[in-house]
């Protein structure tokens, strides 16, 4: 019996050790198979925060996580290469993307002619073994320069070239060509996929030049010299590019033009300061004519104002006097009453009856 009871200690501590799969919560908690998310709306015990942080939010993971798994738990399942997986359900959630889904990549020119003819792709080694110098070399990278340089160590001279021509030269250039053809090649095919409209632009090659590239490119090293192509030549029936673009790629169109002119400044001052003496004032006439008629106005107003003064006031009017008589000379007024006359002065009474 005691060999039973110490088994079943034993077995009740190693139970210990595991915690139930039943949670209980308050509220129940949100659950989205689809997406394999959970959302606790429960509201958390600040005394249990303060007290341990740490520990109680490794406890509130563990239950919703066990909720989650009891929920995988009820899906049906099937077999895949021997191993036994759950069936995820539509998802429910919609979460909230930073950027737009990304549509489909344009393909580039050989991926649609490779497409076409079926070509297919294939994946090159790391390493070739080179027979004339009877070694591995990589097939790409500066190490695979270095082996080229050791295997063309000497190149022949075609009878049509120039003998004194760097050959070794020449080949960089070519090289060197290639490499801005392709890099031209793929900025198109960037600016394609995204549907935009491929810039102009000068000189191509004699390959893929056209007439309009051609003028284009004439124009723009014609204006990017100093004086913006004031004083360069014109050619016979010379044409001017024009489009959209051609004022961007010319350096100058962003400055003004160069003040530079054939005329000697002596005859280009002397001829500003012509046209400063002998300029003539230019003459509004319909104005002219509209401040004469105001000015008519005004007058003929004034003068019928005085006239209508004078009918009013007559000769014993407000300059007469005040009370109808006239002041002396030292300011005081007559003796005498209404009607008499003072001694030396007429009677002043001028007012008519109404």
């Amino acid at each position: 019996m005691e060999v039973v009871k110490e088994i079943l200690e034993k077995q009740q501590k190693d139970l210990e050790k595991y915690k139930p799969i039943t949670v209980e919560k308050h509220l129940d908690c949100r659950i989205d198979v689809g997406t394999l998310l959970i959302t606790d709306p429960n509201d958390l015990d600040e005394g249990l925060l303060k007290e341990n942080k740490e520990e109680y939010l490794k406890d509130i993971t563990r239950d919703n996580l066990q909720l989650l798994i009891n929920e995988i738990w009820t899906l049906p399942t099937e077999r895949v290469e021997e191993s036994i997986v759950a069936v995820l359900p539509l998802p429910t959630t919609s979460l909230p993307r930073s950027r737009k889904i990304p549509g489909p990549k344009v393909m580039t020119k050989w991926e649609k002619f490779a497409k076409e003819k079926g070509i297919q792709k294939k994946k090159k080694d790391k390493k070739v073994f080179d027979e004339t110098l009877d070694k591995w070399v990589p097939t790409y990278g500066f190490k695979r320069a270095d082996a080229e340089k050791q295997k063309e160590w000497v190149l022949e001279v075609p009878k049509n070239v120039n003998p004194m021509e760097d050959m070794f030269q020449k080949k960089i250039d070519l090289r060197q060509e290639k490499v801005a053809k392709n890099e031209i090649q793929r900025m198109k095919n960037i600016v394609r996929a995204k549907r935009q409209e491929t810039p102009r632009a000068g000189y191509l090659g004699p390959e893929a030049a056209s007439s309009t590239q051609l003028l284009t490119a004439a124009t723009i090293a014609k204006a990017s010299t100093a004086s913006v192509g004031k004083f360069q030549a014109k050619i016979a029936k010379e044409k001017q590019a024009r489009g959209i673009g051609v004022k961007e790629l010319i350096p100058g169109s962003k400055r003004k033009a160069s003040h530079l002119s054939t005329v000697p400044e002596k005859e280009a001052n002397l001829d500003l300061i012509r046209s400063v003496l002998h300029k003539k004032p230019k003459i509004d006439v319909d104005k002219a004519v509209s401040l004469q008629k105001k000015e008519s106005r005004l007058e003929r107003e004034a003068m019928e104002d005085g006239g209508q003064r004078k009918k009013k006031g007559g000769k014993g009017g407000k300059k007469g006097g005040s009370g109808g008589f006239k002041k002396s000379k030292g300011g005081k007024k007559p003796k005498g009453g209404m009607g008499q006359r003072a001694p030396g002065k007429k009677n002043a009474i001028g007012r008519k009856r109404r």
